[in-house]
């Protein structure tokens, strides 16, 4: 009895995975497939991971404080594409008020409304346009990450400085009454002279201090908890992460949770390994990043068989092709745009190229294929100066071939996948062939010049 009941459970799975399918090729030849990853996690929003990040600011967005107001006009659209987080500028005001992008950081809890250091609203709006900014997020379904800085403070006054002998910028009185620092919150001081780096001649904020670890993160009130429980925020995206100990984004993460993401700006994958394991949470793959560059910038595919994060450990690496400090490949960015959504890595599309530079219909059909096809490990099945292919082995999906040309002329090239005898096609539209796979697995597939084609189960 239990047999049957076991083989009667394996074709119902067996059926309902075929309705999939279909339903899969369905959207996909009626429209161009933009549907989301549509999983929902018990708060109400698509697990992290399960889409695609976007960067949802650039350098210098508009002042004026209409940025808030622009990301919650969004959302709803980048939702139903297929992302499921969107990572914020520095929130709270910092020394140049109206017109800083954040990274000088002055008052932890003035999200645009004090008036100090030159405005009421920051750059990017007032308290309430964020607030119901994440609202807006969060209904649909989407996580907002916070950009947190906490190597570095900016805009405090003048005092008399014991541990230097002089005068140092280091007196913080911030309107909102919360996190007043002096110099013995900074370097040097009666800890240690010096952390692992200060950035810009900024006072460089001390970790090892009880009181500044109550306040970033241990407190009721601290930054990390008022970001989470008061303004919303989901998750962490930690500036400059190699000014500190990793401990310290360690400890932050274990106090409050969220999804989190360190910027180690380092192209040597050891080191990123290192870090991720230390912190025990993501990082950039700034290894991917430069292998990119190397390879669309320098037209020279067989780099992308060098090692990146997303190799060395795929859970913990976010891959992306540009962001709001760097933006070096130009050439051919989309077909490294199809290199991260195709491969393994948690990846991030930046504001800039998604709702202005590149076409937004193919990035879509980019998204779409991340979302619903690019599952399970990957194999490497050939890289030379033009021509990169790869195949995802499939996990809770049929896996994918991609294909990616950057010489200036049609390519062929037979290829091991992972079906037999089953008629596959490519996902992007670029080629109009539906070649039948042979019955061990191999089968003949193209790419256009200068571009991509993604191959799954038709």
């Amino acid at each position: 009895m239990k047999n049957l009941k076991l083989i009667g459970v394996i074709c119902l799975l067996l059926f309902l995975f075929n309705c999939s399918q279909e339903e899969i090729v369905s959207e996909q030849q009626s429209n161009p497939p933009t549907k989301p990853n549509t999983s929902i996690a018990k708060n109400g929003l698509k697990p992290i991971g399960s889409g695609v990040m976007m960067q949802a600011f650039y350098w210098d967005v508009p002042a004026g404080g209409t940025w808030w107001n622009t990301i919650n006009s969004k959302v709803a659209a980048w939702s139903n594409a297929g992302i499921d987080a969107i990572w914020v500028p520095p929130a709270s005001k910092a020394q140049n008020g109206p017109f800083s992008m954040g990274y000088d950081p002055f008052d932890y809890y003035d999200f645009g409304e004090y008036n100090q250091m030159g405005s009421v609203e920051t750059r990017f709006g007032s308290r309430s346009e964020l607030i119901t900014m994440i609202n807006t997020a969060h209904q649909n379904g989407l996580s907002v990450i916070a950009d947190i800085v906490i190597n570095h403070n900016s805009g405090g006054a003048s005092e008399a400085n014991p541990y230097t002998g002089g005068n140092t910028w280091t007196d913080f009185n911030p309107l909102s009454g919360n996190f007043y620092r002096s110099a013995t919150d900074f370097h040097a001081n009666n800890v240690h002279s010096n952390d692992s780096g200060a950035f810009g001649g900024f006072p460089d904020l001390c970790h090892h201090q009880n009181y500044v670890q109550d306040w970033l993160w241990k407190n009721p009130n601290s930054v990390a908890k008022y970001y989470r429980d008061v303004i919303g925020f989901d998750g962490w995206r930690f500036d400059y992460v190699k000014g500190f100990e990793p401990w310290v984004v360690k400890d932050w993460k274990n106090e409050v949770g969220g999804f989190s993401v360190g910027e180690y700006w380092d192209s040597n994958v050891t080191t990123l390994d290192w870090w991720t394991g230390a912190a025990e949470v993501s990082a950039f793959d700034f290894a991917c990043y430069y292998k990119m560059k190397d390879a669309f910038m320098g037209n020279n595919l067989s780099v992308l068989n060098d090692n990146m994060l997303w190799k060395q450990n795929a859970s913990k690496a976010v891959t992306f092709v540009a962001n709001h400090d760097t933006d070096e490949i130009i050439n051919n960015k989309i077909l490294a745009y199809a290199y991260i959504l195709t491969h393994e890595g948690y990846p991030c599309i930046f504001y800039k190229d998604y709702e202005e530079w590149l076409n937004k219909e193919r990035l879509n059909n980019l998204i779409w294929i991340h979302n619903n096809l690019a599952g399970g490990t990957t194999n490497i099945l050939h890289a030379d100066t033009d021509e990169y292919i790869a195949r995802r082995n499939g996990y809770n999906n049929a896996g994918l071939i991609v294909y990616i040309n950057n010489s200036n002329s049609w390519l062929e090239r037979w290829v091991e996948t992972n079906w037999s005898n089953t008629v596959i096609k490519d996902y992007t539209g670029h080629s109009g062939w539906e070649p039948t796979t042979q019955s061990g697995k191999w089968v003949k597939i193209q790419a256009p010049p200068k571009s991509y084609s993604v191959w799954s189960v038709k």
